[in-house]
């Protein structure tokens, strides 16, 4: 069984994004550059920002975070948006998820410029992607693809089944997956899917994105299958640290009947970041050729 390791990609990945960004900056007297809405104080948000900004700091990408009052408006956030969007030296746009009750999550994402949604999470951006038109692609499957694609494993023909709908990673992944490039046969399960492991058996490649820790247990998993764990939960223990982390697949036993595996952590999660980096760096030479 070969344990899929996301940090040895991710870091050359990186490496490539910062010769990319110094090329930039040769050109164009400025570096790429990342604005990072957070609004209120979530302590898991707040983590992932922070885990931005170290990439970007390491990457050459200049880090704009902007940290917004729980009780900030809607109309004060869209309005910052339409500000960032208008503000030539601001290249990509990254709204921190999940957002405050009274904040509508869609009309947020939607204000977004599509040129500069380095989350590719806006209509315009899913709409080329599920027709295969060249844009802005969602960090988390774009990292799943590359990864498989570095150790060698082949999608053409395969049936994948993926667990989750989220706009975040099931959706894009799937139609990603149909592709011509990539000529998957797909299965999305989701909450009111009935008898999830009858699908999960049947599939070559299992794509599980759900944080349901331990859900996937090696009874549900055909021998030799591919598993992509993507979902992660933190669970409170007695360590010295206080907690550790869970993915939806039960390690220890789905290891012994599979043929490959990302753990959790030091899986997909090293990937998302990468391909932040990677999306930034594509839309800051998009605009400027657009701009010229």
């Amino acid at each position: 069984m070969i344990i899929l390791f996301g940090t040895e990609l991710a870091a050359r990945i990186k490496q490539q994004c910062k010769q990319k960004a110094e090329c930039f900056f040769t050109a164009n007297g400025r570096r790429p550059s990342l604005a990072v809405i957070l609004v209120g104080d979530n302590p898991s948000s707040q983590s992932y920002v922070l885990g931005k900004r170290k990439a970007c700091d390491l990457v050459g990408i200049e880090h704009r975070d902007i940290f917004l009052q729980s009780h900030t408006s809607e109309a004060d956030l869209l309005k910052l948006i339409d500000e960032l969007n208008l503000n030539e030296e601001v290249d990509g746009i990254l709204v921190q998820l999940p957002l405050p009750s009274h904040i509508n999550e869609s009309k947020v994402i939607d204000r977004i410029s599509p040129a500069k949604d380095v989350d590719g999470f806006t209509p315009i951006n899913m709409g080329n992607l599920l027709i295969g038109n060249k844009c802005l692609v969602p960090c988390t499957p774009k990292g799943i693809l590359r990864m498989l694609d570095d150790y060698g494993i082949s999608t053409d023909s395969k049936d994948v089944c993926i667990i989750g709908r989220s706009n975040i990673v099931g959706k894009p992944l799937a139609a990603m997956l149909m592709q011509k490039n990539r000529n998957a046969t797909v299965t999305v399960c989701h909450s009111l899917t009935n008898d999830i492991s009858h699908h999960v058996k049947g599939a070559d490649i299992v794509i599980t994105a759900v944080g349901k820790p331990g859900m996937i247990k090696s009874s549900m998993v055909k021998p030799g299958a591919v598993v992509i764990d993507v979902g992660i939960t933190m669970i409170e223990d007695g360590s010295a640290k206080g907690y550790h982390w869970e993915g939806d697949v039960d390690f220890e036993s789905v290891s012994s009947v599979c043929s490959a595996m990302t753990p959790v952590p030091r899986g997909v999660g090293p990937m998302t970041i990468a391909m932040l980096m990677e999306n930034t760096i594509e839309a800051a030479f998009r605009l400027k050729e657009r701009n010229l």
